[in-house]
């Protein structure tokens, strides 16, 4: 296959935006967004659309510093496009997938060839974690992709081997700059601490050299040097498109919300938020399990090989220090939640790739170890899959047997949820497929293996978002999604007390004429029907507080009240 010709390359971008499309955009809208973030970032789409305030984030229609605007703005259009629904909510990130695929695919045949940006992708496609979040409604990836863009036209702007002209110098920086800035609007100042520190540590060698320091840590030759014009053409635009909408609130008279935005990115650093924290080494878990099959891979590639291009030496150094800057600075922070990594899956990825690159070529071998750990997390998922639904089964024993303390859980469990009993085919698809890729790799037939390997995982993936979330979410939130859906359409207020929740605003299509303060709603002269939604437990601690509210429903742990305004209590 020859893959240097424009018109192949051409015929598989076309194939990579149908299949991306293909496995992202189908049944995306088949489950409830959860709590918190998918329903946070949809609902503040829905308040734009309904108060047409499109320059302002608000929730439960009052003002939100903890994220600007831009990937609202992309929710927005895709609502106006299919409507305010699940699907709508979580296109956008369909697309980034589709976007990502092709730049890497790109990026990939720049620096070696066609072959290897394909493998690149269907390293990222058929890896567990990335391909989910391409399927999901929240605001990184398209976070991590303009990072990830921004820092290639930084390479770009040095790219080993390219004379550039000073037109083209600008261009780059600008660009470096332009998507910096987006990132920064996407979700906040991060981006720049993150591509800060990367691009810092690529120049630390240059630097180091025009200080006339020596360091025995710095042995590479120089290939990102230092220029002037180059920062100050990517901080002017960095600051021209990251910080125009601050600058507008500020000017609007809104500085104190731009003030609190500070403070919160500032508190997620230093305090764990919701009861997000965790172990520093939460994140190594999360990326050497998660983004399985290609943190196996990468293991491989974590050292850059002899016989690198200039050019492929340069980038793969600039993913290990995206990588290493990431996992560092995210295992640092206080609030740790899966997907603050999840820009490592970038040069995760590659390394993967990069390895597989150097198995089919011969320069690297298929090492036992490599077999034994992919025949462990296969078989960990595999028994994962497999064992949920029994749960169900035996659910009876388990909630007798006080093994579980948590009251609400307990209920949860009590959801009539039902299972097929052939989910565990799904975990038979990952270990054969890994089994067979083993064999096929013993015989020295790896470009088989590698293709029924990646041909498994991204099956199984494929399967296993469209069977356990909608299953799942039937312990977890659909009770009370079905009720605050049910009152839609019904002039009333809703609230939830003892447990937070962004489904109330956004199921229960509430509008601005809905917002009571909540002592009245209980006590006062109300004019409308009021449910308040409680979890069990805390009814029972509750209930001779609000004894003027009845008892409509209990289900799955949760218990649905209401109080009507007096004329119609009897």
């Amino acid at each position: 296959m020859k893959t240097g010709s424009a018109g192949n390359s051409l015929q598989l971008q076309i194939l990579i935006v149908l299949t991306a499309s293909l496995l992202f955009i189908p049944f995306a809208g088949g489950v409830h967004l959860f709590d918190w973030d998918e329903i946070n970032f949809a609902e503040c789409a829905r308040e734009m659309i309904v108060s047409h305030d499109y320059l302002n984030v608000q929730i439960n229609f009052r003002p939100f510093w903890e994220k600007p605007p831009l990937f609202i703005w992309m929710q927005v259009l895709s609502m106006k496009a299919f409507g305010i629904n699940e699907f709508a909510a979580r296109f956008p990130n369909a697309l980034a997938g589709i976007v990502s695929l092709l730049f890497i695919f790109n990026i990939g045949k720049i620096l070696y060839d066609s072959r290897f940006g394909m493998w690149w992708v269907v390293v990222y496609a058929g890896s567990i974690l990335p391909h989910f979040y391409f399927r999901s409604g929240i605001i990184d990836p398209w976070f991590n992709l303009l990072i990830f863009i921004a820092i290639w036209f930084f390479i770009r702007l040095h790219y080993a081997g390219e004379v550039i002209s000073a037109k083209r110098r600008i261009l780059y920086a600008a660009l470096w700059g332009g998507f910096t800035g987006l990132a920064i609007l996407t979700k906040g100042p991060t981006a720049l601490l993150i591509i800060g520190l990367v691009v810092g540590i690529a120049y630390l060698p240059d630097l180091f050299r025009l200080l006339k320091i020596k360091s025995r840590f710095l042995i590479s030759p120089t290939v990102f040097k230092l220029r002037a014009g180059d920062i100050f053409v990517f901080l002017l635009f960095t600051i021209l498109i990251g910080g125009s909408w601050f600058l507008i609130q500020a000017l609007s008279g809104n500085a104190d919300m731009v003030w609190k935005f500070i403070l919160y990115q500032v508190r997620l650093f230093t305090i764990p938020d919701a009861g997000h924290g965790g172990h520093w080494s939460y994140h190594f878990i999360v990326l050497f399990v998660g983004v399985f099959p290609a943190s196996l891979f990468a293991l491989m590639r974590f050292n850059r090989p002899a016989g690198q291009q200039a050019a492929q030496r340069q980038f793969h150094g600039l993913m290990l220090i995206l990588f290493w800057v990431v996992l560092i600075l995210f295992s640092i922070v206080k609030t740790k939640i899966v997907h603050y990594s999840s820009l490592c899956y970038f040069p995760l990825t590659f390394m993967g790739a990069l390895a597989i690159r150097d198995l089919l070529n011969g320069s690297a071998r298929w090492r036992r170890w490599l077999s034994v750990l992919m025949i462990v997390f296969a078989s960990f998922f595999a028994i994962l899959v497999s064992l949920l639904p029994l749960v169900d089964r035996f659910k009876s024993r388990i909630i007798s047997s006080g093994i579980i303390k948590d009251d609400f859980a307990v209920a949860n469990l009590q959801a009539d949820v039902q299972w097929t009993g052939y989910e565990w085919l799904l975990g038979l698809i990952l270990i054969s497929a890994v089994l067979i890729a083993v064999i096929l790799a013993k015989r020295n037939s790896v470009s088989k293996a590698l293709t029924v390997l990646f041909s498994g995982t991204t099956l199984f993936i494929f399967l296993l978002i469209l069977v356990f979330p909608y299953r799942i979410e039937k312990y977890s939130q659909r009770a009370v999604i079905d009720f605050y859906k049910s009152k839609a359409t019904e002039k009333c207020y809703v609230l939830n007390s003892g447990y937070f929740s962004y489904a109330p605003l956004f199921y229960a299509n509430k509008m601005p004429g809905d917002c009571a303060r909540p002592m009245w709603l209980l006590t006062g002269n109300i004019d409308r029907p009021f449910y308040l939604v409680l979890k069990e437990p805390h009814y029972e601690q509750w209930k001779h507080i609000i004894p003027a509210m009845k008892v409509v429903n209990k289900k799955n742990g949760f218990v649905f009240l209401v109080r009507y305004p007096a004329k119609k209590a009897e």
